[in-house]
């Protein structure tokens, strides 16, 4: 099963989550592609993955996360021994998110609501110093990232296997060009 974890203020509705919806339907393979709408809660957003995710039994899981959900899926990829592709990841999300304290939009779904220093304690509590094992972990990663320092996922990832390219966005740009790797994965 491919489960997709979106970033930050995104949703389903993402560009990369219909892109890589769409291949698995094309694939034949709809039933094995998973995208919740993840809370704005940390705690929650793990917690709703784990148990949605226990509910289906689905056998080998890859998760596959961009930005914040590369963070979640990280956090669920050492708790659960599962494989996590990250796309643009945020590391060490508690520390990253500071400056986007207040009040915040959804993009997609045009929710309100406040990003507050409870939500911080709650990434720092996922946050994991180091990985265990970097042979689980596919890294994906633009230099052009406007929003991260894709260095910080290098230097995270270190010993995983890693596709770094030069340019492109935060969004990923050619995201699809991706998608058989992540699947030999």
């Amino acid at each position: 099963m491919i489960v997709y974890l979106h970033g930050f203020n995104s949703s389903p509705a993402s560009g990369k989550a219909r892109q890589l919806g769409e291949h698995m339907a094309g694939l034949g393979r709809q039933a094995d592609y998973y995208c919740p709408a993840l809370s704005n809660s940390p705690r929650e957003a793990v917690a709703q993955i784990e148990a949605e995710l226990s509910r289906r039994q689905p056998g080998a899981v890859t998760l596959v996360g961009s930005s914040l959900g590369g963070f979640y899926a990280t956090y669920l990829a050492e708790a659960h021994g599962w494989k996590a592709v990250l796309v643009n990841p945020a590391v060490h999300a508690h520390t990253l998110m500071r400056g986007a304290l207040g009040p915040q939009t959804n993009w997609h779904s045009g929710e309100k609501w406040e990003l507050t220093e409870a939500h911080l304690a709650e990434l720092a509590a996922l946050d994991l110093p180091v990985i265990s094992q970097p042979a689980r972990y596919l890294l994906l990663a633009q230099t052009g990232d406007e929003v991260l320092d894709y260095r910080d996922a290098v230097a995270y990832y270190k010993g995983a296997r890693q596709i770094i390219e030069e340019g492109g966005d935060h969004g990923f740009a050619g995201f699809e060009r991706h998608f058989q790797t992540i699947l030999d994965f």
